[in-house]
């Protein structure tokens, strides 16, 4: 597959890690380290070493796994750990696991001595349609998501479906979610494809286009001023939720079996803001529910849900603001939306 170009940098799709090995044999790079999740290191790194040809010539930096291990306590961590090895501004962090890992290893990499190169290769479905790519980094603050961050872009992405091999099946369906959204969002006839197709064998090619979407939005807007705020679609619910869940759940939920959740809320906010027929609204709603377990979202939880919403970093001028579909495969964006409107979306999801 033909490498995609977003903003200087490449996203490579099963080169087999050929441009990593060139870049390193370059010695451009004083040091290299690999970031990555103590899952990671065992499952997957052993499969980054055997593509690499058994390149050795690099130290790991290995953290716990888990979306409540994002915070800057583990930052702070891993820069004591940078300055232990010595690490200097010429070095270079490779971040090898899912979105906690490529969120949190770039924001590392970005503001460490003022930022450091790095490069993405992301293990889980998840991180290879979405977190690792666009150049958004961040870390949570309190169990809001991605509340402190930086726009900075990786020197290259590589996206080998090889790791996909190494994931549950509950991860698979995770990822799959951000690719049922590129398509809401963006391209019916993909979504149509999608729902033809099963999440525990995704496309190297369904996997293309998600990535294709995406680089095409943030190209056009790369720091989330405009259009790219249509990537946000099931995200203002769904990130509360899975908040929520992240705090009071023995089970939490995943990202995407939140932002699902999101996606049913906010279609049927879409009906009323911005033009959805309820037929659509149908649609989406069987199909989801057809993929992804019911919550219960508890009454007693809405407050809180709409604390979180409040805090989510789209608003503007203490307005909640969400992007919503304006049909299948088109979504606008900065819609406002009334309090009453979001606890009814809620209820019509526990209706369902």
């Amino acid at each position: 597959m033909e490498p995609l170009t977003s903003a200087g940098h490449s996203l490579y799709f099963e080169s087999g890690l050929a441009e990593l090995k060139i870049l390193l044999e370059s010695n451009k790079y004083s040091k290299v380290f690999i970031l990555a999740d103590e899952h990671t290191s065992e499952i997957c790194l052993p499969v980054f070493q055997s593509l690499m040809d058994d390149y050795a010539e690099f130290d790991l930096i290995e953290t716990s796994a888990g979306e409540e291990n994002k915070n800057i306590d583990f930052c702070i961590g891993i820069w004591k750990t940078l300055l232990d090895f010595e690490a200097d501004r010429k070095s270079l962090m490779i971040n090898l696991g899912g979105g906690v890992i490529t969120d949190m290893g770039g924001f590392i990499a970005s503001t460490y001595k003022r930022g450091i190169d790095f490069i993405n290769v992301p293990t889980t479905l998840l991180s290879q349609v979405d977190a690792s790519v666009g150049g958004k980094t961040g870390i949570d603050i309190d169990n809001v998501k991605n509340m402190v961050g930086t726009f900075t872009l990786p020197q290259m992405v590589f996206i080998e479906t090889e790791f996909l091999k190494t994931l549950p099946e509950r991860e698979l369906l995770s990822g799959f979610a951000e690719m049922i959204k590129h398509g809401l969002i963006y391209d019916k006839t993909y979504y149509e494809k999608l729902k033809a197709s099963t999440y525990l064998t995704p496309s190297a090619e369904d996997i293309y286009r998600s990535v294709e979407i995406k680089n095409e939005v943030v190209t056009i807007d790369p720091h989330e001023k405009n259009l790219r705020k249509i990537l946000n679609f099931g995200h203002t619910i769904g990130h509360a939720v899975e908040s929520y869940s992240l705090a009071n759940d023995e089970n939490p939920l995943t990202h995407g079996e939140a932002i699902a959740i999101g996606f049913v809320c906010e279609a049927a906010l879409s009906i009323k803001n911005s033009g959805l027929t309820k037929e659509e609204l149908k649609d989406i709603t069987v199909y989801i529910l057809s993929l992804y377990p019911k919550y219960d979202i508890k009454k007693e939880s809405f407050d809180t849900l709409l604390e979180l919403m409040k805090s989510d970093k789209k608003n503007e001028d203490g307005n909640i603001l969400f992007s919503l579909l304006e049909t299948t495969g088109k979504c606008t964006f900065n819609c406002r939306v009334s309090i009453a409107d979001i606890l009814s979306s809620l209820d019509y999801y526990n209706s369902l």
